[in-house]
């Protein structure tokens, strides 16, 4: 229980853009926006939620710790988001009759995560160093 509550405390943002993927991505319906319009928004709209969190996960991590264990961080902002992805699109496939799994989407976050992985670790540098 004190591991989970010193969890939660270490990295509050990380887990409520984790919670905001899953609401996101399991949603049956949207409502119109002014952005249906854009070519590709939906492929837009993966690279800014899993390149913002990886991005959330590196500088959480990096405010949370004095030395940087680059196994452990590498393992959950780039490993661990883009199995996340994966995982999400087959769930959408096989377990949701009002979403449909799409590789293009998985390309779209595994994007996300490369970019917001390098953010993350250009942030560190110029703040944390």
């Amino acid at each position: 229980m004190q591991n989970s509550v010193l969890f939660i405390r270490k990295y509050p943002l990380s887990l409520l853009c984790l919670v905001l993927i899953a609401v996101l991505s399991f949603t049956p319906f949207f409502p119109e926006t002014p952005f249906d319009d854009v070519q590709f928004i939906d492929k837009w709209t993966h690279l800014a939620m899993y390149g913002g969190t990886s991005m959330v996960v590196w500088w959480e991590y990096q405010r949370a710790h004095r030395q940087i264990n680059w196994q452990r961080l590498l393992l959950w902002a780039l490993v661990g988001m883009t199995l996340l992805g994966g995982i999400v699109e087959l769930l959408q496939a096989y377990c949701t009759t009002t979403r449909s799994g799409d590789w293009f989407d998985f390309l779209a976050d595994t994007v996300g995560v490369l970019l917001g992985n390098a953010a993350g670790w250009l942030i560190g540098r110029c703040f944390y160093r």
